[in-house]
């Protein structure tokens, strides 16, 4: 399981994940308290990926890593991957201050607060609507995923950011092979893929605007008259489609599961349906969909908790160990839909949190509620293990089979 590699002057212990096999990716868990017990900060190594990483499995110290500017998100600025930058890249997932600052600040005036509220009612619209097609299922039978989780947050963020609907499958398909890649050279024909479309799309935004999202970056400017550049809206409407779909299917999923596989808690939200947004807080905790940061790169040597990182470094948070840190959560591997959760790492935390975290809340608890509403007697149709999405990116099952009485 743990391997001497020799970097540099150091010679180190790398934690192989590969070694734990398809159990890591169905249940982490385990691997992870037993790293915590160790220590903050291991070393460790993934298939296709020949050069070791940080990773960081406690709470504090990956809420420090988070907000610490002498981690980079910038890969082009720090000459570690060998890939060309492409427009998609141009988003503030890969950038730092002060081209970060700029981009936050341009994107904010248009992804605002009442764009998402005013959501509200379409995605309950979508919710009751994609809930009648999966009642029709035979047999009172379905997949909750293809059913219901995937297609309300690809069609949420697609009408959102103005995405025609014939293009929404492939995107699926693209955006999945990017996030859990199954060969290095289908992920590079994915992302051009990707950036193509949406070079294509905005080039059409342009010249027939919308009253879309998209349409509205293409307009936005600040008081100095900046604005972004068409590359800038491309890549983040890559960071809004991928993001913006990917992690809810996650959340709406992992809520319903994590709900499912504790009674006890599914009993008190049937009786009180208030706590929905603590059901979801809570997932968010307990089984973040988002599993592990996006890499950060040490920007100069440094000793940190024991470890030494040298400048370019690779560093992961992995959000879904500090969930379940028990120095910052009491009693942490229990689903409690009572505690208060806020705190967690799941959206990230200081310059990078993640801008669409309400807009992933309200899918979620609309999603979540109106199902249960529906169909009290839902439950899980499978005792075989589910599979989930592979990789170190997002955590969720790939398929939820459930059943109700029609």
């Amino acid at each position: 399981m743990n391997a001497k590699t020799a970097h540099g002057a150091r010679e180190e212990t790398v934690v192989d994940l590969a070694a734990y096999g398809p159990q890591f990716v169905e249940n982490p868990y385990p691997l992870y308290a037993r790293l915590r017990a160790k220590g903050p900060v291991h070393r460790v190594r993934i298939p296709g990926q020949e050069r070791p990483f940080w990773l960081v499995v406690r709470h504090e110290e990956g809420r420090r890593i988070l907000a610490d500017a002498r981690f980079s998100k910038d890969w082009r600025s720090q000459g570690v991957w060998p890939a060309a930058a492409l427009p998609i890249n141009e988003n503030m997932v890969e950038s730092d201050p002060p081209h970060h600052t700029r981009l936050r600040a341009l994107v904010t005036r248009a992804f605002t607060a009442r764009r998402i509220e005013a959501l509200a009612p379409r995605v309950q619209t979508l919710t009751a609507q994609l809930l009648d097609t999966m009642d029709q299922a035979p047999g009172g039978r379905a997949d909750l995923v293809a059913a219901l989780a995937f297609p309300l947050s690809m069609t949420v963020i697609c009408e959102l950011l103005g995405v025609p609907d014939l293009d929404r499958q492939s995107f699926r398909q693209w955006s999945n092979e990017i996030v859990a890649s199954s060969s290095p050279e289908a992920t590079v024909e994915a992302v051009g893929a990707v950036n193509a479309y949406l070079t294509d799309l905005i080039d059409r935004k342009r010249t027939e605007p919308g009253e879309d999202l998209l349409s509205a970056l293409l307009r936005t400017t600040d008081e100095e008259g900046d604005r972004l550049s068409p590359q800038e809206v491309v890549g983040m409407a890559f960071l809004l489609l991928a993001a913006g779909h990917e992690t809810t299917v996650g959340l709406i999923s992992n809520t319903v599961l994590a709900l499912l596989r504790h009674p006890d808690q599914l009993a008190l939200l049937r009786a009180d349906f208030s706590l929905t947004g603590n059901a979801v807080e809570e997932t968010l905790r307990y089984d973040s969909p988002t599993e592990n940061s996006t890499y950060r790169f040490a920007t100069e040597a440094m000793d940190f908790c024991g470890a030494r990182f040298e400048k370019g470094d690779p560093v992961l948070v992995s959000l879904a160990a500090a969930g379940r840190d028990g120095a910052r959560f009491e009693d942490a591997e229990r689903f409690d839909l009572t505690r208060t959760p806020r705190g967690h790492l799941s959206f990230g935390h200081g310059i990078h949190y993640c801008l669409g975290a309400p807009l992933a809340r309200l899918e979620a608890g609309t999603a979540v509620r109106s199902l249960l509403q529906r169909h009290p007697d839902l439950r899980l149709d499978t005792c075989e293990p589910l599979e989930y999405v592979p990789g170190m990116l997002v955590r969720g099952v790939r398929r939820l089979p459930v059943r109700w009485t029609g």
